[in-house]
């Protein structure tokens, strides 16, 4: 396969971006056709990409005969549908985070793609690509810190979407941290409980910081902090503290002001630029590993069944005043 021709659905943020990225920064892929139900949106992004065409309707993407993978980045309801469909036709997936917002819709994903016995999905954890948290993988792995005891990620934004819940915070922004931890210590995540301190004074409606711990099966602990309405910028950290010495990330910040006896750093206004690289990243190993006919190196459908469990366990004890727990995984 010369070129991969990649069907787009949603013409949000996410797709918008996807998009833009496939045509300008990923060699081997065109976007032939982009999907949204609000279809002036989709016009508008396939208007920027030559020859791609809009829709409508998601699952005329699936069925288009000049779409050979798909993208899912729509809203998190629909993933696990498209997902099936997708599935169902033998086309490469690549869907955005969550695989879905239940356990019991992850594991439906799970095992139509396990009836094929091809794997047709790969979910967008794309931290597992961004050159930091690489970096912070591989260093770990040589033992520059010593085994790790202790894990601290942090995720800040500058204000939560309008129709955010507790409940989307877990799924949408802290499910991130229930892939990237068990990816980094290579040990699945075993307990979970929650916390809230006092909320921000912000009038969201939510309870906001939240904190939660993870225990993995290793041992080691690990915080979770999720503050969706920090207001400075978007912020993400990760620290490991190892039996010799610790591991974190840098600021990416790419440039430093210093002005009247004070220096100062930039923050992002969202996620996007902060990991522009690693989507770049993910999709060109995506559409490599697709064309070839071999298996993509992202996330499976299995990691975001286990992360789904995670999120689920970590809603649980949030309704159950922070009570410590078990993560548990159905049978596939």
């Amino acid at each position: 396969m010369s070129t991969l021709r990649i069907g787009v659905i949603g013409a949000g943020n996410m797709g918008a971006d996807h998009a833009k990225t496939l045509h300008r920064h990923v060699s081997g892929a065109t976007v032939t056709l982009v999907a949204d139900l609000d279809e002036g949106r989709a016009a508008g992004v396939a208007g920027a990409l030559p020859g791609a065409r809009a829709t409508g309707d998601p699952y005329a993407v699936i069925a288009d005969p000049e779409v050979d993978a798909v993208v899912v980045a729509s809203h998190d309801s629909t993933h696990a549908d498209l997902s099936i469909a997708a599935v169902r036709a033998g086309k490469p997936v690549l869907c955005e985070k969550p695989l879905a917002p239940t356990v019991d819709a992850c594991l439906r994903v799970v095992r139509e793609e396990r009836r094929t016995g091809r794997p047709l999905i790969s979910l967008g954890f794309m931290r597992r690509f961004d050159p930091a948290y690489v970096e912070l993988r591989e260093a770990l792995t040589a033992g520059v810190c010593g085994a790790p005891l202790l894990l601290h990620c942090v995720s800040r934004g500058v204000s939560s979407a309008p129709g955010a819940t507790d409940e989307s915070s877990v799924t949408g922004s802290a499910i991130h941290e229930f892939d990237t931890v068990p990816w980094l210590l290579d040990s699945t995540v075993v307990e979970v409980s929650w916390h809230a301190p006092r909320s921000t004074s912000a009038a969201t409606g939510l309870r906001d910081p939240h904190l939660m711990l993870l225990r993995t099966a290793d041992g080691a602990l690990t915080t979770v902090e999720v503050f969706l309405n920090a207001t400075y910028g978007y912020d993400v950290r990760c620290e490991i503290v190892g039996e010799r010495g610790t591991l974190a990330l840098a600021n990416p910040a790419r440039l430093v002001a210093d002005s009247v006896r004070t220096r100062s750093l930039g923050y992002p206004a969202d996620w996007r630029p902060r990991f522009a690289d690693a989507y770049r990243l993910e999709l060109q190993a995506w559409t490599d590993a697709v064309a070839s006919g071999g298996p993509p190196p992202l996330a499976t459908a299995h990691d975001g069944l286990l992360a789904g469990a995670v999120a689920e366990a970590v809603i649980m004890s949030m309704k159950n005043g922070g009570r410590t727990i078990a993560v548990q995984v159905p049978e596939v």
